[in-house]
């Protein structure tokens, strides 16, 4: 049988490059009605003796890769021929290979904690985990970590402060808002304050702290409150980074049903771009990094440093809004089906017509369609 490493669903984009390590299965809490990553799945603390393993193995895998490499000449340097090599010896899964060597290739110097929430993990055994990764690889920078406000807010300071000198140097928070009505509506299972005093405690510990923020999840009813008081929460905690991840209702999920019986009414893509624009505009006093890093935001050139580039953004999406109706439409499928990254994108003329014809399509036969065609676009990308 061959040998593999546990894997989570899922990671921040962010953490691209980084070496993947389960310390927990799926999430203690699962009760988000936007969330579907870990319906039907218990939580489970993985002990730190299986998390060991796991470590052993990447280790063992990053050596046999660097050795095959040096036979070759190649000075212990990732090349496709080791890794297809160590691959034919059949010791190790051949996922957990190509996953081990992207890492090497990219540097070897970040490693992330799966899945939900590793905060909760008891503080020495956390401790434990980090140093076995240190040792395992002195190589590496960061290591990183989803976590819960909650868990944070009842974590004590002096263990917070414990973990980071381990060495855990970021963790990333999903604040999603910072309206206590939608933060109840959406059984976030957290208030605004929880998630102030969390935030701070990670802070003070002096962990690097990267927050998420969910453009549209207030939909119709919550979209200003949403708006003014989740960038209110931001202004209290100043975190290092906010990061967008504009929400998209995703069938089987418990706001998917709230959805369908008109409990809740999502925001249009556009009315979505002004909420956000309504979000900046009162960020206030802080010097935190805008950061607009997923393919479900509709504008992802919004990236930029607080205070300086405040003016930056807001311009972006007057920008936006202020095109023809046509060319935000146009806009809108192209960057569905991953074509635009930027605005300026609309200046290729060859893909502009091409998009066109598709929409001129869409409008003689079923105007309806389209929207419906576009929501199932994005959940192909997520």
């Amino acid at each position: 049988m061959k040998l593999s490493m546990e894997k989570g669903p899922i990671r921040p984009p962010s953490e691209a490059q980084s070496l993947l390590i389960r310390a927990t299965k799926n999430c203690p809490w699962n009760r988000c009605a936007f969330c579907h990553t870990y319906q039907g799945h218990k939580f489970k603390l993985r002990s730190v003796g299986e998390i060991s393993d796991d470590i052993g193995k990447a280790s063992a895998i990053a050596g046999h890769i660097c050795d095959l490499s040096r036979q070759e000449g190649s000075d212990g340097r990732v090349t496709p021929s080791a890794v297809n090599r160590l691959c034919n010896r059949g010791e190790f899964s051949e996922e957990s290979i190509r996953s081990v060597a992207a890492w090497l290739y990219h540097g070897g110097e970040s490693v992330f904690l799966q899945d939900a929430d590793s905060l909760i993990m008891k503080t020495a055994d956390l401790v434990r985990v980090i140093t076995l990764i240190r040792e395992a690889f002195p190589s590496v920078r960061q290591v990183t970590s989803y976590c819960r406000s909650r868990t944070a807010a009842c974590k004590p300071l002096a263990d917070l402060e414990m973990i980071r000198e381990a060495g855990l140097t970021r963790v990333h928070v999903g604040l999603e808002s910072g309206c206590d009505a939608v933060l109840r509506f959406m059984n976030k299972g957290v208030s605004a304050a929880e998630q102030v005093e969390s935030g701070l405690k990670l802070k003070e510990a002096g962990i690097s702290l990267c927050t998420y923020v969910m453009p549209g999840l207030g939909g119709k009813r919550w979209s200003g409150e949403h708006a003014v008081d989740s960038a209110g929460v931001i202004n209290l905690i100043n975190p290092d980074f906010v990061r967008l991840r504009t929400l998209h209702v995703v069938e089987g999920s418990p706001l998917f049903a709230m959805m369908q019986n008109g409990e809740f009414e999502p925001l249009a893509e556009e009315d979505i771009i002004r909420e956000l624009r309504i979000f900046i505009e009162h960020l206030n006093g802080i010097d935190t990094m805008i950061v607009s890093d997923h393919i479900l935001n509709l504008l992802e050139e919004i990236t930029g440093k607080l205070p300086g580039d405040k003016s930056l953004l807001l311009a972006i999406i007057d920008r936006f809004l202020s095109l023809p109706a046509e060319e935000r439409l146009l806009f809108r499928v192209g960057r569905a089906k991953g074509i635009y990254r930027y605005i300026d994108d609309l200046a290729d003329r060859e893909t502009f017509l091409w998009l066109k014809g598709i929409v001129d399509q869409y409008l003689q036969s079923d105007p309806d369609r389209l929207d419906q065609d576009l929501r199932t676009l994005k959940h192909s990308l997520i």
